[in-house]
Protein backbone atom coordinates (compact mmCIF):
# COMPACT_ATOMS: atom_id res chain seq x y z
CA UNK A 1 0.00 0.00 0.00
CA UNK A 2 2.82 2.49 0.64
CA UNK A 3 4.28 1.13 -2.45
CA UNK A 4 1.18 2.14 -4.44
CA UNK A 5 0.58 5.49 -2.30
CA UNK A 6 3.99 6.58 -3.13
CA UNK A 7 3.72 5.66 -6.89
CA UNK A 8 0.17 7.93 -7.14
CA UNK A 9 2.60 10.58 -5.52
CA UNK A 10 5.25 10.61 -8.14
CA UNK A 11 2.79 10.56 -11.00
CA UNK A 12 0.63 13.66 -9.60
CA UNK A 13 3.97 14.97 -8.71
CA UNK A 14 5.17 15.12 -12.44
CA UNK A 15 1.69 15.95 -13.78
CA UNK A 16 1.67 18.89 -11.81
CA UNK A 17 5.35 19.97 -13.24
CA UNK A 18 3.90 18.59 -16.46
CA UNK A 19 1.17 21.44 -16.41
CA UNK A 20 2.89 24.29 -15.05
CA UNK A 21 5.57 24.26 -17.44
CA UNK A 22 3.11 24.23 -19.89
CA UNK A 23 1.19 27.16 -18.94
CA UNK A 24 4.31 28.77 -18.54
CA UNK A 25 5.22 28.74 -22.66
CA UNK A 26 3.12 31.61 -23.54
CA UNK A 27 3.46 34.21 -25.97
CA UNK A 28 3.80 37.11 -23.75
CA UNK A 29 0.73 38.31 -23.95
CA UNK A 30 -1.08 39.23 -20.92
CA UNK A 31 -3.14 35.89 -20.94
CA UNK A 32 -6.59 38.04 -20.35
CA UNK A 33 -8.27 36.87 -23.07
CA UNK A 34 -10.00 39.79 -24.69
CA UNK A 35 -10.59 41.83 -27.41
CA UNK A 36 -7.84 41.10 -29.87
CA UNK A 37 -6.82 44.17 -31.92
CA UNK A 38 -5.91 43.30 -35.62
CA UNK A 39 -3.20 43.86 -36.99
CA UNK A 40 -2.63 47.79 -39.18
CA UNK A 41 -2.87 47.22 -42.60
CA UNK A 42 0.05 48.45 -44.69
CA UNK A 43 -0.16 52.14 -45.92
CA UNK A 44 -0.30 51.86 -49.52
CA UNK A 45 2.63 52.57 -51.55
CA UNK A 46 3.06 55.05 -54.43
CA UNK A 47 4.50 54.75 -57.29
CA UNK A 48 7.52 56.16 -57.95
CA UNK A 49 7.77 59.90 -59.58
CA UNK A 50 8.18 59.89 -63.36
CA UNK A 51 8.11 63.26 -64.83
CA UNK A 52 8.81 65.88 -68.10
CA UNK A 53 9.49 69.49 -68.61
CA UNK A 54 8.68 71.46 -72.17
CA UNK A 55 12.37 73.09 -72.14
CA UNK A 56 14.64 70.46 -74.11
CA UNK A 57 17.76 71.54 -74.41
CA UNK A 58 19.37 68.66 -76.27
CA UNK A 59 22.80 68.49 -75.15
CA UNK A 60 23.28 71.46 -75.73
CA UNK A 61 22.84 74.80 -73.51
CA UNK A 62 19.25 76.21 -73.72
CA UNK A 63 19.16 79.76 -74.79
CA UNK A 64 16.34 81.69 -73.11
CA UNK A 65 15.19 85.10 -74.29
CA UNK A 66 15.07 86.68 -71.91
CA UNK A 67 15.62 87.01 -67.57
CA UNK A 68 12.79 84.72 -67.11
CA UNK A 69 11.82 81.27 -68.73
CA UNK A 70 8.70 80.21 -67.75
CA UNK A 71 8.79 75.61 -67.88
CA UNK A 72 5.67 73.63 -67.45
CA UNK A 73 6.31 70.49 -65.42
CA UNK A 74 4.45 67.52 -65.99
CA UNK A 75 4.04 64.54 -63.64
CA UNK A 76 3.92 61.10 -66.19
CA UNK A 77 3.45 58.56 -63.18
CA UNK A 78 0.61 57.74 -61.27
CA UNK A 79 -0.32 61.05 -58.94
CA UNK A 80 0.29 61.17 -55.18
CA UNK A 81 -3.15 61.38 -53.73
CA UNK A 82 -2.01 64.99 -51.76
CA UNK A 83 -0.02 66.15 -54.80
CA UNK A 84 3.24 67.35 -55.35
CA UNK A 85 6.09 69.81 -54.32
CA UNK A 86 8.33 70.95 -56.82
CA UNK A 87 11.85 72.94 -56.17
CA UNK A 88 13.45 74.81 -58.90
CA UNK A 89 16.83 75.96 -58.13
CA UNK A 90 19.79 77.53 -60.79
CA UNK A 91 22.83 77.56 -60.20
CA UNK A 92 25.66 79.48 -61.94
CA UNK A 93 28.14 77.14 -63.47
CA UNK A 94 31.03 79.24 -63.00
CA UNK A 95 30.73 79.57 -59.18
CA UNK A 96 27.85 77.69 -58.13
CA UNK A 97 26.09 80.77 -56.86
CA UNK A 98 22.52 80.65 -56.62
CA UNK A 99 20.88 82.31 -59.44
CA UNK A 100 17.32 81.74 -58.67
CA UNK A 101 15.43 79.12 -56.45
CA UNK A 102 11.21 78.01 -55.84
CA UNK A 103 9.27 75.99 -53.75
CA UNK A 104 5.94 75.12 -55.64
CA UNK A 105 3.29 74.63 -53.09
CA UNK A 106 2.03 71.02 -53.85
CA UNK A 107 -0.39 70.36 -56.48
CA UNK A 108 -2.65 67.53 -58.39
CA UNK A 109 -3.06 69.81 -61.37
CA UNK A 110 -0.64 69.13 -63.87
CA UNK A 111 1.39 70.80 -66.07
CA UNK A 112 2.69 72.56 -62.84
CA UNK A 113 4.16 75.81 -64.66
CA UNK A 114 7.28 77.22 -62.72
CA UNK A 115 9.52 80.27 -63.36
CA UNK A 116 13.23 80.65 -63.49
CA UNK A 117 14.12 84.24 -62.84
CA UNK A 118 17.38 86.45 -62.94
CA UNK A 119 19.23 85.02 -65.71
CA UNK A 120 22.20 86.77 -67.17
CA UNK A 121 23.16 86.62 -70.76
CA UNK A 122 25.40 84.51 -71.47
CA UNK A 123 26.20 83.17 -68.29
CA UNK A 124 25.97 79.23 -68.40
CA UNK A 125 23.53 77.97 -65.20
CA UNK A 126 22.18 74.56 -64.38
CA UNK A 127 18.67 74.43 -63.15
CA UNK A 128 17.67 71.32 -60.96
CA UNK A 129 14.03 70.34 -60.64
CA UNK A 130 12.99 68.03 -58.12
CA UNK A 131 9.50 66.72 -57.55
CA UNK A 132 8.71 65.01 -55.13
CA UNK A 133 5.42 63.47 -53.01
CA UNK A 134 3.67 65.83 -50.62
CA UNK A 135 3.07 62.72 -47.91
CA UNK A 136 5.98 60.59 -48.68
CA UNK A 137 8.95 63.17 -49.51
CA UNK A 138 11.39 60.10 -50.28
CA UNK A 139 9.65 59.61 -52.93
CA UNK A 140 11.37 62.15 -55.40
CA UNK A 141 12.61 62.22 -58.48
CA UNK A 142 15.28 65.05 -59.89
CA UNK A 143 16.39 66.63 -63.49
CA UNK A 144 18.49 68.96 -64.79
CA UNK A 145 19.42 70.71 -66.94
CA UNK A 146 21.67 73.85 -69.41
CA UNK A 147 20.10 77.47 -69.67
CA UNK A 148 22.03 80.27 -70.34
CA UNK A 149 20.01 83.60 -71.89
CA UNK A 150 20.73 84.88 -75.10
Amino acid sequence: MLKQLSFRLIVFSLFVILVSAACGKGSGGSGGGGPVTPPTPPAPTEDAIVFTYDIDPGSNIYAALGTTQEVKITVTSKMPTAGVITDIVVKKDSDGSTVSSSTLAASTMVPINGMITNLATNVVCTATITVKSATTPTNTSTKTFKIARK
